[in-house]
């Protein structure tokens, strides 16, 4: 069976005003620019020795040549945003702004490293996590004798300031970094003061892949959670007394959620038929969200990358619920 049992938790009450909400129907939640602009063009100062997520301390001495891989595409983009994108001639699928497209893609078979492919690179640096694999690979690339860098594979909005400044202390260039994470904090700043006054609209993240007949709710944890609070929603998961990141979704579950707009990435929307297909998964279509059909895609790369763009999809997303 496609939906499987899993999403329980207890109804809410009854609100006692108005949502917020100037959506009226299926939108897009855009980037008003979705490439990368560097806040600056700095020296690295080199060598230097960092503690990797993994436990090692790592010597990096030269960042001419990088490779940033990781499931999400974080790392490239805080690379680039660093003002260090010219020197990156590796990435991973999901690093796909403007600025990286002419960047070599290292990866088999979507999100699986390839070695030989790095290393025909000639890499002096990999920066990595354990999002992305198999292990065999970072570990072979250190025997190799090529500086491999973990970093945090954690997700999260309060977690982007810490993920900037670990990545520009291992490429050397430690004051980039701190001015980075001003300009970032200031947009999310920014973009949190798009919530209007009024009761905060509900909003689930549904994680569906219909080729591969997965079906979830996000929860406390996911990530997306974070996404929906930061724009003064509250999320339907941890509301309703989800304690997983991601359960199957449920008739029972939907109709218990009772989301005002149900938030999706864009190729899981396209996976599974449209606003069409996601109607038909059960319970969907009789929620508040369903009836409406308020439908909010956001580009796979841009929701739970938590990279320096983050305050611009909250801006997106905001204005989409907000503005309508």
């Amino acid at each position: 069976m496609l939906f499987l049992a899993g999403c329980g938790g207890v109804a809410t009450g009854a609100r006692s005003a108005p949502t917020a909400l100037a959506l009226s129907g299926p939108a897009s939640a855009r980037l008003a620019d979705e490439d990368v602009h560097p806040v600056a063009h700095p020296t690295p100062a080199l060598p230097v020795t960092v503690r990797s997520f993994d436990g090692e301390d790592v010597r990096v001495s030269s960042v001419d040549r990088i490779v940033a891989v990781d499931l999400y595409g974080t790392l490239g983009e805080i690379v680039f945003s660093l003002g260090l994108g010219d020197r990156v001639v590796g990435r991973d699928p999901s690093t796909g702004f403007p600025s990286a497209a002419d960047v070599p893609v290292v990866t088999s078979g979507g999100h699986d490293l390839n070695a030989e492919a790095i290393l025909d690179l000639d890499p002096t640096v990999v920066l990595t996590d354990t999002s992305i694999g198999p292990p065999e690979v970072q570990e072979q690339l250190r025997e190799a004798g090529i500086p491999v860098v973990f970093f945090d594979p954690t997700r999260t909005l309060t977690g982007v300031a810490g993920h900037i400044r670990a990545v520009a202390a291992a490429l050397g260039v430690s004051a980039a970094g701190d001015e980075l994470v001003s300009e970032v904090d200031g947009e999310i700043r920014a973009a949190r003061a798009l919530a209007p006054a009024g009761t905060p609209p509900r909003v689930t993240f549904l994680y569906v892949r219909g080729s591969a007949g997965v079906y979830l709710m996000s929860g406390p944890g996911s990530g997306a959670d974070a996404m929906i609070e930061a724009v003064g929603a509250t999320d339907v998961g941890t509301d309703i007394g989800l304690d997983k990141p991601f359960v199957p979704i449920t008739s029972e579950g939907m109709l218990n959620a009772q989301p005002d707009v149900i938030l999706v990435m864009t190729e899981g929307l396209e996976s599974v038929g449209g606003v069409d297909g996601l109607l038909r998964i059960p319970g969907v279509a009789q929620t508040p969200a369903g009836q409406s059909r308020r439908i909010v895609d956001v580009a796979d790369t841009d929701l739970l990358g938590f990279g320096p763009r983050v305050g611009r999809t909250i801006t997106a997303l905001a204005k989409v619920l907000y503005e309508g």
